[in-house]
C-alpha cells in the first residue's frame, strides 16, 4: 500500500483537507507548490509552470502523485487569457511531472487524478456514464486534454485513476457558500430553469474517494465523482432553503441575467449534468452522504 503521496495542489479546498486524513491515516504528505509550505508536517517542493521549471527531489520515496492542481474554474469570467489558463494548470503541470519521471529514477507506482463533470457539460435529463462521448464546449474540451495529459501516465507504466468530480460541498469554499449567501438572507431562487441537474457530493466523500483508490490498487481508468443521487438546481436551493430554515419564494433568476453576468461561463451553472455512480460503487465504495438533506444537515451541523 502506498504510504508516501506527493500531492499538487495540496494547499486548495481539497488539498488541504486530504492532507490533514492522510496525515491522521499515517501517510507521509509532500506537496508541490509554487510558494513554501507553511506545515511542519509536511515537506513542499517548489515548481513554476510558466518556465517549466521542479524540483527534481520531489519525487524521492513517493508512492504515489495526486493532482488537484489547477486554476478555478468559476473564479473569474472567461476571457481568451483565462480559459487557457485553466487548460494550462491542469496539463502542463501534469506534462512537467512526466517530464521529471522520464529522466529521473523513481518508486512511484500511481497517479490519481481529478477531472471534471465538465467533460459531459449540458447534456439535459440524459444520464451519463463513464463511457459517454465529452462535449465540444470550452469545459468538454479542456476536461479531455486534462484526462488525456493525466492518461500519458500509462506510458510510463503507472497506475492511472481519473475522477471526473461533481459540484463539491463544503462550508469552507467551492460553491456552496455562494449559493447559500442569497438563501441565508431570504432571497435563495433557483437559476435559470431550476431543472438542470446538478452533480453533487459531500466533501468527505470526496475525500473517501481519493483514500479508495490510493487503497486499491487494482482501481484504473475514469470514475464518475459525485453522489448517486443527482439533484436539479431547484431542489437543491430548495434542500438548503429547507436546513436552513429561511424562506424561498423568489422566482428563478432568468438565465438570459446570468448569460449577461457571467459570459461564457454560465454554463457551469446552467448547464444539466446527470451523472451515474454506478461503476464506483460496483467497485465497493460507499457513499457516507448519498442523499443531498443529511448532506447538508451534516455541513451545517444541524
Amino acid at each position: 500500500m502506498s504510504k508516501h503521496v506527493l500531492i499538487t495542489g495540496g494547499t486548495g479546498l481539497i488539498g488541504k483537507k486530504l492532507t490533514k486524513r492522510l496525515l491522521e491515516d499515517g501517510y507521509t504528505v509532500s506537496h508541490l507548490s509554487r510558494s513554501p509550505g507553511t506545515d511542519p508536517r509536511v515537506a513542499t517542493y517548489l515548481w513554476d509552470l510558466n518556465k517549466g521549471q521542479i524540483d527534481e527531489y520531489c519525487v524521492e520515496g513517493v508512492d504515489t502523485i495526486i493532482h488537484l492542481a489547477g486554476t478555478g474554474i468559476a473564479d473569474s469570467r472567461w476571457t481568451k487569457k483565462r480559459k487557457q489558463d485553466i487548460i494550462d494548470s491542469r496539463v502542463k503541470s501534469i506534462a512537467l511531472v512526466y517530464e521529471l519521471l522520464k529522466k529521473k529514477q523513481h518508486t512511484i507506482k500511481a497517479v490519481i487524478s481529478a477531472s471534471g463533470v465538465g467533460y459531459y457539460s449540458d447534456r439535459g435529463d440524459d444520464i451519463m456514464t463513464e463511457t459517454c462521448a465529452p462535449a465540444h464546449d470550452f469545459m468538454g474540451k479542456c476536461c479531455v486534454e486534462w484526462e488525456n495529459a493525466v492518461g500519458e501516465g500509462e506510458s510510463l507504466g503507472l497506475r492511472v485513476v481519473k475522477f471526473r468530480t461533481g459540484v463539491v460541498l463544503s462550508t469552507k469554499g467551492g460553491a456552496l457558500p455562494k449559493l447559500s449567501a442569497p438563501v441565508k438572507l431570504g432571497l435563495g431562487a433557483a437559476l435559470g430553469s431550476g431543472k438542470q441537474w446538478m452533480p453533487w457530493i459531500h466533501e468527505r466523500d470526496v475525500i473517501d474517494m481519493y483514500i479508495f483508490a490510493l487503497k486499491h490498487e487494482e482501481l484504473s481508468g475514469v470514475y464518475n465523482m459525485a453522489a448517486p443521487e443527482p439533484v436539479t438546481n431547484k431542489q437543491l436551493t430548495n434542500a438548503i432553503a429547507d436546513v436552513l430554515k429561511r424562506p424561498y419564494w423568489l422566482p428563478n433568476v432568468p438565465a438570459f441575467a446570468l448569460k449577461l453576468a457571467m459570459g461564457e461561463m454560465a454554463t457551469v451553472v446552467l448547464g444539466s449534468t446527470k451523472t451515474s455512480a454506478k461503476k464506483i460503487k460496483a467497485e465497493g465504495f460507499s457513499f457516507s452522504y448519498p442523499e443531498v438533506t443529511a448532506a447538508l444537515k451534516d455541513l451545517y451541523k444541524v
